[in-house]
């Protein structure tokens, strides 16, 4: 499994916060700053858009770090994926993130 395969199965490589951060790309925080804070109804800001991976070292953004119902578990659980948890097919948190991106699953199996 890549090392950039987030807990829930998405693939970090695709996401827009590490795309910005990656690339430093101001104009690409901007753009996702304002779509999650339309979508999370929060006041996200650009500077808050700054991630490099889920499971990697280094920074993460603010839900990611703190927040995420999923890497929490993971973490406690001492799972590398959800795709290592016995619950996987049963778990409604990461059962959420499956049924709306199916390749999350594919991820988390491969």
């Amino acid at each position: 499994m890549k090392n950039m395969i987030a807990y829930c199965g998405l693939d970090c490589e695709k996401c827009d916060a590490y795309l910005a951060t990656i690339h430093n790309d101001y104009a690409l925080r901007e753009k996702t700053a304002r779509l999650w804070a339309e979508l999370n109804h929060a006041p996200i800001l650009p500077e808050h858009i700054n991630c490099e991976g889920c499971r990697a070292d280094g920074v993460k953004t603010v839900y990611c770090e703190s927040y995420c119902s999923i890497r929490q578990c993971a973490l406690k659980k001492g799972v590398t994926t959800c795709g290592s948890c016995a619950d996987l097919e049963t778990c409604q948190v990461v059962g959420e993130i499956i049924s709306n991106a199916p390749d999350a699953l594919e991820n988390l199996k491969g």
